[in-house]
């Protein structure tokens, strides 16, 4: 027998004993399933979320020493299809999702994550009921819809105390898919709550997040007279509204989000261009100053040197994080056991990370807490955060030049 075949013997042997060393090999690696709606109404955001992913295994293997393989699935922005592909994901050896954005989307996997044992980090998703079924296996390092709402609304009135402006009325417009729903009962209970904001609202308008056409939503809204609008939105049902409004010469005092996507992506001031100018977005972010941060947006230029890190600051940092919660649990558990992994996530204590607010730690329900947000206006054609003061690094403008009072 030859050198090469008794080696290749032996390394067979070695194999069928179950050697030490190769079992421990073979544990080195973390796969992580992300999924994302990389194509549909969602696919611009799954795409943003997706380049947060892509950095996060050279990143955190110099942070943490961690190998990850990342696999990747697009549920098409369909809650029926992220179901299917968890599962497809799950058969494949992934020893922990990711994603997926969506608040129906993340429900669905969250039940076949539970069923299959397998750990679930949730990067965005909003809607609380989520975190409420008594999970052992789901993760969520995300706000709650009345979270959102609770910081949102309090940002609006820091930014009418800002601005010295007292609007007296809204018309509230919502997307009617899990998430808006969720938004919608959110302010429903926090406004009677809040008496400090001068407000009130006159109409609600909901909508469908993939519609074509918002004319009738927004001759409705305009009939309403309010003074600004608030919305929760997407990314293009937000285009093709504020294009309505155009074609309407309707111009509130201005745009107010309390807590949703769209208006801050990139593909919002691409498209629009100067008719992004102005609108705002109080939602969770990234801390600029934060040491991380500086980090992954070198890796993120690296990777993307014709993009810019703050039209993906969201969607890719709260990915981001994500993966680094998986790799941090793994390298503290040494395995990739679904039960082990899950409990050293329950235990997790990061206090190096890059989106605003406290340490990433979960409470009973799997629930972090203590996640910040900022009020993001669009200014010069990139989203800038103009409250609270000490993040901020421009004065929030309200209303929107040219506002005449009718």
């Amino acid at each position: 027998m030859k050198r090469r075949q008794f080696n290749q013997a032996l390394a067979a042997s070695v194999a069928s004993l179950g050697f030490p060393s190769v079992v421990k090999a073979q544990s080195q690696k973390l796969k992580v399933g992300i999924i994302l709606p990389r194509s549909g109404y969602l696919g611009f955001i799954g795409q943003s979320c997706q380049k947060g992913a892509d950095l996060a295994p050279g990143v955190i293997k110099q942070m943490l020493g961690v190998d990850i393989e990342l696999m990747n699935a697009d549920f098409e922005s369909n809650v029926d299809t992220a179901r299917t592909r968890a599962e497809r994901l799950i058969q494949e050896g992934a020893n922990v999702l990711v994603g997926p954005f969506d608040s129906g989307a993340a429900s669905a996997i969250a039940q076949v994550a539970e069923q299959r044992g397998v750990p679930f980090v949730i990067n965005i998703a909003a809607a609380p009921q989520i975190t409420e079924q008594g999970y052992k296996f789901v993760f969520r390092n995300f706000q709650t819809a009345p979270d959102i709402v609770r910081e949102g609304l309090a940002l609006i009135g820091d930014l009418f105390r800002a601005t010295n402006t007292v609007p007296r009325t809204a018309v509230f417009m919502h997307v009617n898919d899990t998430f808006g729903q969720a938004m919608a009962k959110g302010i429903g209970a926090f406004m009677p709550r809040l008496t400090q904001l001068p407000f009130k609202i006159v109409d609600t308008i909901s909508y469908d997040p993939a519609a074509k056409d918002l004319t009738v939503e927004v001759s409705k809204a305009k009939a309403s007279n309010a003074d600004f609008l608030l919305l929760v939105c997407r990314l293009n049902d937000a285009i093709i509204l504020r294009r309505e409004m155009v074609k309407q010469r309707w111009q509130p005092m201005g745009i107010v989000s309390p807590g949703s996507p769209g208006m801050y992506e990139e593909q919002y001031f691409k498209t629009l261009g100067k008719l992004s100018e102005y609108s705002i977005s109080n939602v969770p972010w990234y801390n600029p100053k934060a040491k991380l941060t500086g980090v992954v947006e070198k890796a993120f230029l690296k990777q993307n040197p014709k993009d810019k890190l703050v039209f993906h600051g969201l969607n890719a940092g709260f990915t981001f994080e994500a993966i680094l919660i998986a790799a941090d649990a793994f390298k503290r558990a040494r395995s990739t056991d679904p039960r082990t992994l899950a409990d050293a996530i329950r235990q997790t204590n990061i206090t190096e990370k890059m989106m605003l607010g406290g340490p990433i730690k979960f409470n009973a329900k799997g629930q972090v807490e203590g996640i910040g947000s900022a009020c993001v206006q669009n200014r010069n054609l990139l989203p800038t955060v103009v409250l609270p003061a000490g993040a901020a690094t421009a004065k929030p403008v309200f209303p929107v030049p040219g506002y005449k009072k009718a």
